[in-house]
């Protein structure tokens, strides 16, 4: 039997700390739209059960954070679900179908997706078909997954809630409206224009740069720029920053926090941006947001997550702080791109890379060469974008999460309770691309601007590390090549001050394996360990340098050469592995020489030696943040 259409109601929620997740959600959004379902777009967070009731259908893309965590943007209904009080089947009048995305490289693959969809269907709900899951490992990405099960979903919703006799689904080819669009803001002294990009001096070199002022996101710090040091030497091909952070007031926080910094883009692309869409007469004229339809709430998510309905602002101030100009666009870009030329190849060759059988064609012509949104609105020079839609083209800006690098030790200076001093380890991205141009990743490029006095704005979360004074007791193993180091600075440090307050002498001795190219060029941190032995702390420093001998040696080959010790540590005295660093191919491979290390030392059978890594997963012995 057919849903009459105005009972078609769609919530479409997302859990995400990157920004991923919540771009599957918009895509299943545009979705459920072209099949007729008034659609809402939301975070998890956002309801509680008794809302989940209340549509059609929810679908949910969630990624997995830390040791198998749901973001934290879920973590409110998903301790609600948890609860006890819930009876058993309180949620069967609920149909949903989820995706989740996951790194096979960590151990936890998608667990948040798993457990989340689990406990849904132990409620009673009733999922339309098989839950979808990408690994970003495939040398596709998301993509490789999401396209199948996306198609799989489209026929289920179709099959579950068939529309009304004579009503099709939109087309692909007709473009669809955004619940909200730029206007001319005609009354403005409501509220002032608080993104206006005015540089701060008139000297060349700042207008160069991005403004300086804070940026308005809700639960954020502002932090003042205390120093930004490259520690990298001048000859390495990499410029990687030690950036200290000032933040007024006591900010408590823990080995394995973040902080995520917040970019902006700089003038000399907004500028050339502004120019190639022809917007250079109003790009400084104040605009605000308006509902495209009478039934728009008021409360519905804007486009900007930290804007207000309210809030007036100018195409300058959007593409400086809000709008990821340099971002990889998607294939959902090219799709609405294609409306807005008038040139047929040019449409043609937009339209092509929106077909899912040309996947490979549209990694070879974004991902692989890292071209950017701005780029391909210069080569597609036909396309002109109306600035009335802007934000449901061009991705939001998102920051960008960094693990710290300090210990919050609670030290008397009247200073330290005044304000948090926070340590960040940066690796600044840039290189030359197979089309040989230079790439720069949008928020360190930014970092690099930084200058001492500055401020920016700022968060604090809590990591996935999970390290407490309880684990005194046990020895850590740290693995940790290049930035990866950062946190295990952090938790040497906060280990360092625990065991001074205990005051045991007989406290295990932690070790810490580090890797980098050279040990002239990249070796962080080379001075304080030396000074730590000096000072009688027990740790032990191994380090593998890769490029300073011919044959290569990586964090994965000292784990076998100390064996011995690193059997000590954690099968004899039950320590605690943290492993830093590098996602990809270095999280197996020390996964590999740990279990090497369990076969050799105790003589274990390749397959208990598996079990017993399982198990220290399990109990939360082995913990792992990598990016």
């Amino acid at each position: 039997m057919s849903m009459a259409l105005h009972e078609r109601r769609a919530l479409v929620l997302y859990g995400s700390e990157t920004g991923n997740a919540q771009d599957v959600a918009e895509e299943l959004g545009k979705m459920a739209q072209r099949l007729r379902f008034d659609t809402e777009v939301a975070e998890l967070d956002a309801v509680g059960p008794k809302q989940l009731l209340q549509y059609a259908v929810v679908l949910i893309a969630i990624s997995t954070t830390g040791q198998g965590e749901l973001p934290t943007n879920s973590q409110t209904l998903w301790k609600t679900l948890r609860s006890t009080r819930l009876r058993p089947g309180c949620l069967q009048p609920l149909r949903f179908a989820s995706f989740g995305l996951g790194d096979s490289s960590y151990p936890k693959f998608n667990w948040a997706h798993r457990k989340l969809y689990n406990r849904l269907v132990q409620l009673g709900a009733h999922p339309i078909c098989n839950r979808g899951e990408s690994d970003e490992q495939h040398p596709e990405g998301i993509d490789a997954s999401l396209l199948p099960w996306s198609a799989t979903l489209r026929h289920h919703l179709l099959k579950e809630f068939p529309l009304p006799e004579h009503v099709e689904p939109i087309p692909d080819h007709v473009l669809l409206d955004p619940k909200w669009l730029l206007a001319f803001a005609t009354e403005v002294d409501h509220h002032p224009v608080p993104d206006q990009t005015v540089p701060a001096t008139s000297s060349d070199t700042v207008h160069e740069l991005p403004p300086d002022g804070l940026l308005h996101v809700p639960k954020s710090l502002a932090a003042t720029i205390a120093s930004n040091e490259r520690v990298t030497s001048s000859n390495h091909w990499q410029d990687v920053r030690h950036l200290t952070l000032h933040v007024p007031g006591r900010n408590p926080y823990s080995p394995g926090d973040v902080v995520t910094l917040y970019p902006k883009n700089f003038p000399v692309d907004v500028n050339e941006f502004i120019a190639v869409m022809k917007w250079t007469s109003i790009a400084d004229v104040p605009l605000k947001f308006v509902p495209t339809t009478p039934s728009t709430s008021p409360s519905s998510r804007l486009p900007l997550p930290n804007m207000q309905a309210t809030t007036t602002f100018t195409l300058r101030s959007l593409l400086t702080n809000h709008l990821d100009i340099m971002s990889i666009p998607r294939r959902s870009f090219f799709a609405q791109l294609a409306h807005f030329t008038t040139d047929e190849f040019q449409r043609d060759r937009l339209i092509e890379f929106t077909d899912p059988e040309y996947i490979d064609e549209l990694y070879d012509y974004t991902t692989r060469p890292r071209r950017s949104i701005l780029e391909v609105l210069q080569e597609f020079e036909s396309v002109k974008v109306p600035w009335e839609r802007l934000c449901s083209i061009v991705p939001a800006m998102r920051g960008r999460q960094f693990s710290i690098a300090s210990a919050d030790l609670p030290l008397t200076s009247a200073l330290h309770t005044s304000q948090t001093s926070i340590d960040l380890l940066i690796a600044i991205v840039k290189y030359r691309t197979v089309i040989k141009k230079i790439r720069q990743g949008v928020c360190t490029r930014y970092i690099a601007s930084l200058r001492p006095g500055q401020e920016i704005t700022v968060s604090l979360s809590k990591g996935g590390l999970g390290v407490t004074k309880k684990e005194m007791d046990r020895p850590v193993v740290m693995i940790g090549p290049g930035t990866g180091v950062a946190p295990m600075r952090s938790l040497i440090h906060q280990r360092d001050f625990w065991r001074q307050e205990s005051e045991n002498e007989n406290l295990a001795k932690d070790m810490l394996i580090f890797g980098c190219r050279n040990a002239d060029s990249d070796y962080f941190f080379r001075d304080e360990w030396s000074q730590l032995k000096k000072k009688g702390v027990p740790l032990e420093v191994y380090t593998a340098f890769s490029r300073d001998q011919l044959q290569k040696v990586y964090v994965q080959d000292l784990v076998r050469q100390q064996s011995a010790g690193i059997y000590r540590a954690l099968g004899q005295l039950s320590g605690i592995v943290y492993l830093c660093g590098s996602s990809g191919k270095m999280p197996q491979a020390v996964r590999e020489a740990l279990i090497e290390v369990f076969q050799k030392e105790a003589s274990m059978p390749r397959e208990d030696a598996e079990a017993y890594l399982v198990n220290m997963e399990k109990s939360g012995r082995y913990k792992q943040e990598t990016w």
